[in-house]
């Protein structure tokens, strides 16, 4: 049985449009746990990558300018088991903290921002609000219970 292959056309020296490049990896960027510097952005990258292929990538692909790139091996958590009771080993990622060119920041954006608006002193409308605000936390479940709902008796 013959094999087949697909055979795309050569690049000729006046056609650039028949070369495309795209990259190999995708980089995710991550919101970190903890409080970074303000020009520090962190990323969520293939076992495979390096640090100097990210530098690249964030250089030639989007043109930003980096200082220096370091990387460490998350490895995933092994504690879950499934309904047949073996053990559950989530995938191992790597997480790279790209440092960003001197005088160069990252701030992430404002999504959904929150609205402000001002409520008269002892109107109806900030009586509302209080009582909604107590109800909330009037519902709140009780952390002791682990997610089992009130109305079931322990």
């Amino acid at each position: 049985m013959p094999v087949t292959r697909v055979l795309y056309p050569l690049y000729q020296l006046g056609n650039p449009q028949l070369r495309i490049f795209r990259p190999k990896w995708f980089l995710t960027l991550v919101r970190p746990g903890k409080e970074l510097p303000s020009d520090t952005v962190q990323f969520r990258i293939p076992l495979e990558m390096t640090k100097y292929d990210v530098k690249n990538y964030l250089e030639k692909i989007y043109e930003v300018p980096v200082g220096a790139v370091r990387t460490r091996i998350q490895f995933g958590t092994n504690k879950k088991k499934n309904h047949l009771n073996q053990r559950v080993k989530r995938p191992d990622y790597k997480v790279a903290y790209v440092q960003l060119a001197q005088g160069q920041t990252f701030a992430f954006p404002d999504i959904f921002p929150t609205k402000e608006r001002a409520v008269a002193e002892g109107s109806m409308e900030e009586l509302q609000e209080k009582f909604m605000e107590d109800e909330k936390q009037r519902q709140k479940p009780d952390p002791r219970r682990g997610g089992v709902t009130e109305w079931f008796g322990l």
